[in-house]
């Protein structure tokens, strides 16, 4: 547990303008919060951004989320993210999730995947060496993988 003055400097509002002048308040999430940030996380055209979430079946609770957002410049490649909550991690569940989203994307002409990851990561790290990912630069404090889709499956 954070002792009272350390919580206390992480919970302060931080305003900060960012480089093209628009302006941010940086703050830690509250719960009350869900409705503004669903805002935002759900607001996907399921062609260049696209999200799937997993929900536990037994209460509808969220448990997991993978998104894509393609990449302007290079239309075959997309920037993934996956976060799967603690209690549901080690269970396949972000595999599973990957492939979904990878079947999605290589339907919509994504080819590629790239994530970046943080380096002390190692949840992420695991899923991305269990999809085939290969790890292509260092950055500081971070981790660039890709991953090729390959081509789309097809009933028979």
């Amino acid at each position: 547990m954070l002792s009272p003055h350390i919580y206390a400097a992480f919970a302060q509002e931080r305003p900060v303008v960012l480089r093209d002048g628009s302006a941010v308040l940086i703050r830690p999430v509250r719960r009350a919060d869900a409705r503004l940030l669903a805002d935002n996380f759900t607001d996907v055209d399921h062609h260049d951004h696209e999200a799937l979430g997993a929900l536990d079946h037994a209460d509808g609770r969220g448990v997991g989320i993978a998104r894509y957002i393609r990449d302007a410049a290079d239309p075959q490649a997309a920037e993934i993210a996956v976060t799967v909550i603690d209690d549901w991690q080690g269970r396949g569940l972000g595999t599973e999730l990957m492939a979904q989203l990878s079947e999605r994307a290589r339907s919509e002409g994504i080819r590629r995947f790239t994530a970046l990851v943080a380096a002390d990561n190692p949840a992420m790290a695991r899923l991305l060496r269990n999809v085939q990912a290969d790890l292509v630069r260092r950055e500081p404090g971070a981790l660039r993988y890709e991953i090729m889709l390959g081509a789309e499956r097809t009933g028979e």
